[in-house]
């Protein structure tokens, strides 16, 4: 199949690339004006980010490639109820800003695991460290590649892993070259360009299949169901009330791509801020890509619009919203929400790569040499992007035994494997001052075991025996299972550290609500408080009553 694009969508596209790389190039000019570049300059924008750039790049490094395939996708195959996780993330946004971002920035680190070392100790640092990067083999890189290359190959008729290198090599080089301050500063404009795209989809989509009425005529019964039996394979009501804002709490508030963005933050009060304003950008897009995804249903019946086979034969959900841009937005606006796609599609993946390459740095990297320089910490960021790409574009076959069809549940159901124990030792980290290092590696380590038990068990399930404790184990709903082993992980991390000796005053003095007030303590190898730290930290009191009356707002609209 050839390029659906014509010409003038060519211009349109080229004119967003264009536009990317005079942000790109006035980012990068930025912090070379300050002299030769830093770490804390490539990978946390040298700690200036303002509260509306803040809550675009939160938006924008959320909603990528894997976003507008699977959501769409997932819209297109089984109708509203995915938008949960979309509009409880606004929710869980709030939670960041309010609870848990005063905590990063007092503690001053460049990443998450370094705020475990310094509220547990090296061995969670450790362990967060090598199963974030595993996550981003697992979910982040493989998805967004694997998404973005469907967009790709469905748009100008490249083959798939012709597309899957060009996506990486379009994306990797202004992050290689402009660090963190590049990245937030693209996503500002990506925002804009995203939805401006979504929207023309959406109105399009809904005006050719005769309107709201007839979308929801022309769907299956239970598609604006968005509440499912306790039953549901996919969506049951309680793995959405009580396992989805598990998945929620490690991925907004403790997973290094998303709060590296309010690390960045000039102030406690824009990072509390840049969060809210996220929350209500991601109320839209369960309007402008589930909603999509369901009128490709109805379009698809009525013969208006033609979705591509899958290998095996059925419907290929994954290219949905692709197959609505190329068959029915005519040239020049389809080039817009070809840029748009574009634009997520590179934003995400960005995010990712910049987020890896801190990982393996700071956390691994400098512990290992704590006397490198800055410059061999920034190479080194970048070597680990490319080698961590490579494992990402490996994994991608595999993921085939997960998803079902579906790009989505293959994301959510992967996170929820890894998530609960770190969503614990994180929540009652920060509640409770008791909570120990034994406790925490404790609880990390059984969560692991579980979790890959289950990786192992979803893999092999086809030899399982039917009723058994193992297939059982191995099938029940991804949710379900996530509620099983944040519990489970609780009450390891609560008994053990009862069973064993109080944390020192130094791992706790700032990082907890009872301490809140006592300097963070210094811990060794780490990097010196940032420069005008109490500044940062100090919060303005009409500020903070702005953003309570916009918390309630939003609470609202939820």
């Amino acid at each position: 199949m050839g390029s659906v694009l014509g010409p003038l969508d060519w211009l349109v596209v080229a004119g967003y690339f264009i536009a990317v790389a005079a942000v790109v190039t006035y980012a990068v000019r930025k912090e070379r004006a300050k002299g030769a570049q830093t770490a804390e300059g490539f990978f946390l924008g040298g700690r200036s980010v303002t509260w509306g750039v803040v809550g675009a790049s939160l938006f924008a490094s959320n909603i990528g490639s894997e976003h507008l395939v699977g959501l769409a996708g997932s819209g297109a195959a089984g109708g509203m109820a995915v938008m949960h996780f979309e509009i409880l993330a606004s929710l869980i946004l709030l939670l960041l800003g309010w609870v848990f971002v005063p905590f990063y920035l007092r503690s001053g680190v460049f990443t998450m695991p370094e705020f475990l070392e310094r509220r547990y100790g090296p061995g969670a640092r450790w362990y967060l460290a090598l199963i974030s990067i595993v996550s981003y083999v697992l979910t982040h890189i493989s998805v967004t590649v694997y998404a973005g290359a469907t967009v790709v190959t469905t748009l100008t008729g490249l083959g798939f892993w012709q597309a899957a290198v060009a996506v990486i090599l379009a994306t990797g080089l202004y992050v290689l070259v402009g660090g963190l301050l590049a990245v937030v500063y693209a996503d500002t404009i990506q925002v804009s360009v995203l939805l401006a795209g979504a929207i023309a989809v959406t109105v399009t989509g809904l005006v050719l299949a005769g309107g709201f009425d007839n979308v929801v005529a022309g769907a299956p019964a239970g598609y604006f169901d968005v509440w499912k039996p306790a039953d549901h394979p996919s969506y049951p009501w309680t793995g959405v009330l009580f396992g989805a804002p598990l998945l929620g709490i490690w991925y907004w508030c403790t997973e290094q791509n998303i709060v590296q963005r309010t690390l960045a933050a000039k102030s406690v009060d824009h990072a509390r801020r840049g969060t809210i304003f996220a929350g209500f950008l991601k109320m839209l897009p369960a309007f402008v890509l589930v909603f999509p995804g369901v009128i490709a249903y109805v379009l698809a019946q009525q013969g208006q619009l033609v979705l591509p086979t899958k290998v095996g034969g059925g419907p290929n959900y994954d290219a949905t919203l692709p197959s609505l841009v190329s068959q029915l937005l005519p040239v020049g606006i389809r080039g817009l929400v070809v840029a748009g796609m574009l634009a997520a599609l590179m934003g995400s993946l960005a995010a990712v790569f910049n987020s890896c390459s801190t990982l393996v740095t700071w956390d691994i990297y400098r512990k290992l040499r704590p006397a490198a320089s800055e410059r061999q910490l920034v190479w080194v960021g970048r070597a680990a992007t490319v080698l961590l790409v490579i494992a990402g574009l490996a994994w991608i076959p595999m993921m085939g035994a997960f998803q079902e069809g579906q790009l989505y549940t293959y994301l959510q159901s992967i996170q929820a494997y890894i998530s609960p124990p770190i969503a614990a030792v994180f929540l009652f980290g920060v509640l409770w001052k008791r909570i120990n290092g034994t406790g925490a590696l404790a609880s990390l380590l059984t969560g692991f075991v579980l979790g890959f038990s289950r990786v192992l068990g979803e893999l092999n399930r086809a030899s399982l025996a039917d009723g058994g404790l193992l297939h059982t184990f191995a099938t029940m709903n991804f949710l379900h299972f996530a509620i099983l082993l944040f519990a489970i992980c609780s009450a390891v991390l609560v008994v053990v550290s009862l069973l064993t000796p109080a944390p020192s005053d130094a791992q706790v003095a700032g990082l907890t609500f009872a301490t809140a007030e006592r300097p963070v303590a210094t811990v060794e190898g780490a990097a010196p408080p940032a420069a005008g730290l109490a500044e940062r930290l100090r919060s303005d009191p009409a500020w903070r009553r702005t953003d309570v009356i916009l918390t309630f707002v939003l609470i609202a609209f939820v």
